[in-house]
């Protein structure tokens, strides 16, 4: 099996923590030859990580791409915004390019990444990993081989975790559509992939509604201050505590802000960085949930939710087709026959990479594709994102229009 070369530019938690180590566990299939990233600290724990020398780490992706092509790919992790053009360039490089989810908060922008790749006649793979995971499979797999009959009708719940919305999306990287991107991309662009890919046929209708309806200044607490560690009077009964969640619950978490594990270290960082504001004082303006309807082609029908009020991070889906139904949560499906009453369940190996193995498993697969390459697409190509990208970005124009109803034709039309 040949080894395959790779650059990486943004060595933050997704691209040095979820998609790197795949080079760590396999080094006789990937390795990482160079690195660009602005964090002095996290440029030097990545290099020391995977050997890379001094002349090889650049402060900024245009440094590294000025370069020569030095690999066979670059996998772009850098924030939503700052996606296109370290692409397009990669692109133009000759790289195959493996990008962080989601592919820009410009609709027109990703569908120029998409036409630079067939015109470089390289891959791009967008972190859709979902469809890499073993559970998600086997739900494709069943409806695929018709053991549901037609699909009619799907449900999916995100269940964000009340945790996960206030770190990352009230406090964190993405918690304003101006800096990043609107939640139905930021987080909710898998579920749109996912119900895509399911159905595997055109969407041709959107409407949405939903608000940032908690986290926000009218809300705070009388006695409340912008910091929790800052004396405020109701910090040991609010769920949302930052000194509970990044000193005790999930210690881990405290790695997007220091390096430094030690307690003085995150009372630091809780003192001084956004990670340790009031849930309702902060600059966030993404919605705190949201649900998405839709039509497609056969006149099926999808309804997804999204909520940051939930005690689990996970996923929820019921799948209703006209000779039988599954139910899918966590490691477990159900299967239920209409004929015999059958009733049929599924229950998955615990999956140690993030994701429920999608972190791992879309590397795995990436690097297959590269070596076999031969001008096809990707299972998460750029051409499939885009379709699904499209549904995010005329769900949340509806959403913006009270739930105005979007033909997803008409709205395709209008960015050409």
């Amino acid at each position: 099996m040949k080894q395959l070369t790779a650059i990486l530019i943004g060595a933050g938690a997704r691209g040095s923590r979820s998609y790197a180590p795949y080079a760590l566990d396999y080094p006789h299939e990937l390795t990482f030859v160079a690195v660009a990233e602005s964090d002095p600290n996290r440029l030097a724990q990545f290099a020391n990580e995977h050997g890379i020398p001094p002349e090889r780490c650049f402060a900024s992706w245009e440094q590294l791409l000025e370069q020569p092509q030095l690999a066979d790919i670059a996998l772009i992790c850098t924030q939503d915004r700052m996606h296109y053009y370290p692409t397009m360039e990669a692109l133009r490089k000759k790289y195959h390019v493996l990008l962080e989810k989601p592919m820009s908060p410009d609709p027109k922008e990703c569908i120029d990444m998409e036409q630079a790749a067939k015109e470089n006649n390289r891959l791009l793979t967008i972190c859709h990993v979902l469809r890499y995971t073993p559970f998600w499979s086997a739900i494709k797999r069943l409806i695929t081989e018709g053991r549901i009959g037609q699909v009619a009708s799907i449900q999916l719940n995100e269940n964000v975790g009340y945790w996960h919305m206030a770190h990352s999306f009230v406090r964190g990287n993405w918690n304003n559509s101006e800096t990043s991107s609107p939640m139905i991309l930021a987080k909710s662009c898998h579920d749109m992939d996912v119900l895509s890919w399911l159905m595997d046929e055109p969407c041709v209708r959107i409407s949405s509604y939903g608000s940032l309806m908690h986290f926000h200044s009218g809300n705070a607490p009388q006695g409340s201050t912008e910091y929790c560690i800052d004396g405020c009077a109701v910090e040991a009964t609010c769920p949302y505590s930052a000194p509970r969640f990044y000193l005790g619950e999930s210690k881990a978490w405290a790695r997007h802000f220091t390096t430094d594990l030690s307690r003085e270290s995150i009372v630091q960082g809780l003192k001084e960085t956004g990670y340790g504001r009031c849930v309702y004082k902060c600059d966030n303006n993404v919605v705190d949930h949201q649900v998405v309807n839709m039509e497609f082609a056969s006149g099926a029908t999808a309804m997804f939710s999204m909520s940051g009020f939930t005690r689990d991070q996970e996923r929820r889906i019921q799948i209703m087709g006209t000779r039988g139904e599954i139910r899918g949560e966590d490691d477990r499906i159900v299967l239920m026959d209409f004929v015999n009453h059958e009733k049929t369940e599924i229950k998955l190996p615990v999956q140690t990479s993030g994701h429920g193995g999608g972190d791992s498993g879309i590397v795995r697969s990436f690097l297959k594709e590269v070596r076999d390459y031969n001008g096809e697409e990707s299972l998460t190509s750029a051409a499939a994102s885009v379709r699904s990208h499209l549904m995010a970005f005329a769900a949340e124009q509806s959403r913006l229009n009270q739930g105005k109803s979007i033909e997803l034709a008409e709205f395709a039309n209008s960015l050409k």
